[in-house]
């Protein structure tokens, strides 16, 4: 992990933050008062950024590759409930917010490099700043919806219709998931996965 005011690529890492769907509404003075806050990590694939019943947050801006939000339970037992890539972000404010541990895991799916800050210094940035505050906690609630969402649809969709609906809300994503990682994501096997795909006359 670098301090993003020392790392040797910063001005190419400064333009894609500037990509970043929250972030790119900030004003010069922010951004002056946000970079020297931000660290820039990279995760191998499978690594964790997050592990479930931790303590200890961070907020993720992911700047090349994706990440996973996976809930297991002791038996190991996974759940996939949501993906994010390149100009999304992830969090754990509203663990932090409620003072409980990180109720999921945040895994790299795929090689993976963020720009991140500890929890306490974002939500002091926030509060010195409302209008991303208001941006940021709109997002927040947009990804909590997102993931009831795709939990009621696990069990009102059938298999075809749980990919479908996949491909229609998330075209950016399709091609990107791997079959295993995908499949976990929609309840399937990678078989059944394989055979829907081939149906709908995709690779």
């Amino acid at each position: 992990m670098t301090a993003f005011p020392n790392h040797p690529q910063r001005n190419s890492i400064r333009l894609q933050l500037r990509q970043n769907q929250l972030l790119q509404g900030l004003t010069s003075a922010q951004w002056s008062e946000l970079e020297p806050m931000l660290a820039v990590a990279d995760y191998r694939k499978g690594e964790p950024l997050v592990r479930q019943g931790d303590e200890e947050m961070e907020q993720f801006f992911i700047l090349e590759g994706m990440l996973k939000r996976v809930v297991s339970n002791p038996e190991g037992r996974e759940m996939i409930l949501r993906f994010a890539a390149e100009t999304e972000m992830d969090t754990s404010y509203a663990a932090w917010r409620l003072r409980t541990p990180v109720p999921y895991s945040i895994v790299a799916v795929t090689k993976v490099r963020t720009a991140e800050l500890p929890m306490p210094q974002w939500a002091e940035f926030l509060e010195r700043h409302a209008d991303v505050k208001l941006r940021f906690e709109y997002e927040v609630m947009k990804l909590m919806s997102e993931v009831m969402a795709h939990t009621i649809t696990l069990h009102l969709l059938d298999a075809p219709g749980r990919l479908s609906r996949f491909q229609r809300k998330h075209p950016e994503l399709s091609g990107r998931i791997p079959k295993k990682e995908l499949a976990a994501y929609l309840n399937l096997t990678p078989e059944t996965l394989s055979r829907l795909r081939q149906k709908l006359g995709e690779p």
